[in-house]
């Protein structure tokens, strides 16, 4: 299959929910995939489930934004952003032999938007840049559904997680929370809706999402007031290429057989991390001063903006790490990487580290797996 253009993926959505981003970064091929995680697991090697990263290449289990801002490239296409993405990946269970085979995707764009009652625009104090030293996470990787907590923030983080699933000529077919059941002929595209609110005061919480809260729309709106200092609402987006593996399943005779590192077939774990090694100074110039409705900065334009470097795809990549974790991760895997068995729910599932993995479990007894 070939790889879509995430541009032209946000484009095209862009007409189907009147998408309005201020700039974008878009990232190349991964700068690694690898089972660390400086914020869930800080200087823990290895960490639970795979991640796909992006980025600058110090990426380490115990990097920092001192460290970030020392790296050599970024697998980015923003010179002056040394932050770190990541997400959980996909896999590919094959319904015969019960195996897991990773999904390529058409790399990560990060949209920077202008969001909610604090920009601005929508006559509010200013957005703020983040801060040295600030991380946050969104989506929930033991969550196998929709969440039926009271909690408006908990309702707001399941659904930060969005697909849609892409079809020819131009019907998306699906559009929501969880996983479709059919193929995708353009690809399943998935989004993630970041924080847009910081309480002030902790680059970072106990649970990693505490110091942080979403808009009271998602993707729009107020601060909760506990949390009332308003910065971009990051949005990313990455379409997998699930129409590779089309004539290896049957729809509506095999389950679907895709499933994130987390051990999800549902869809509902995937979640987004970021650290943050952004030039403060170029960001909150960029918030200031490159959201013109009068010139290209104000649609999106990432060139247009001075305090901003574009390099060019083919460098950026060139910029790629080894993985810390020496294990196999691509094709013909008997388990998930790590102790991550499929875990359908619909109640929370339960992470397991590499030291107490079950011995045995009915879970692992591979559920996705098509009837003889």
């Amino acid at each position: 299959m070939q790889l879509l253009d995430p541009l032209f993926v946000l484009v095209f959505l862009a007409f189907q929910n009147v998408v309005y981003a201020w700039f974008r970064v878009p990232c190349t091929s991964p700068l690694v995939h690898d089972r660390i995680d400086p914020i869930v697991s800080p200087g823990v090697i290895p960490s639970n489930h795979i991640h796909t990263v992006h980025g600058a290449s110090n990426f380490a289990a115990n990097s920092t934004y001192e460290t970030l801002r020392q790296s050599q490239c970024t697998s980015c296409r923003v010179a002056q952003d040394l932050s770190n993405y990541w997400f959980a990946r996909l896999y590919f269970q094959d319904p015969q032999t019960g195996q897991f085979e990773a999904v390529a995707n058409g790399g990560l764009l990060v949209y920077y938007l202008n969001r909610g009652s604090g920009d601005k625009s929508n006559g509010g104090p200013g957005l703020h840049a983040f801060p040295a030293g600030f991380t946050m996470t969104s989506g929930d990787p033991t969550a196998r559904s929709n969440s039926s907590s009271s909690d408006p923030q908990q309702r707001l983080r399941i659904q930060a997680v969005e697909f849609d699933c892409l079809r020819y000529p131009s019907d998306q077919g699906y559009n929501g929370y969880g996983f479709p059941t059919t193929d995708c002929e353009a690809g399943l595209n998935a989004r993630i809706h970041m924080p847009a609110c910081w309480d002030g005061v902790n680059l970072d919480s106990p649970d990693h999402m505490s110091h942080t809260a979403y808009l009271s729309g998602l993707d729009n709106g107020d601060c909760p007031s506990t949390h009332p200092v308003p910065l971009l609402e990051l949005l990313y987006e990455v379409t997998w290429n699930v129409h590779d593996f089309a004539n290896r399943w049957s729809p509506g005779r095999d389950p679907w057989p895709f499933v994130y590192s987390t051990g999800d077939p549902t869809g509902f774990s995937w979640h987004g991390d970021f650290q943050n090694g952004w030039d403060i100074v170029a960001l909150q110039n960029a918030i200031d001063q490159c959201n013109n409705a009068s010139n290209p900065t104000g649609s999106g334009v990432t060139e247009a903006c001075s305090f901003l470097t574009v390099v060019n795809a083919s460098v950026a990549s060139t910029c790629n790490i080894t993985a810390v974790v020496d294990e196999p991760t691509e094709t013909n895997l008997t388990n998930l990487p790590g102790c991550n068995p499929i875990q359908p729910g619909p109640n929370e599932a339960t992470l397991y580290s590499d030291s107490n993995c079950p011995s045995s479990s009915p879970e692992l007894d591979n559920p996705l797996r098509a009837p003889e």
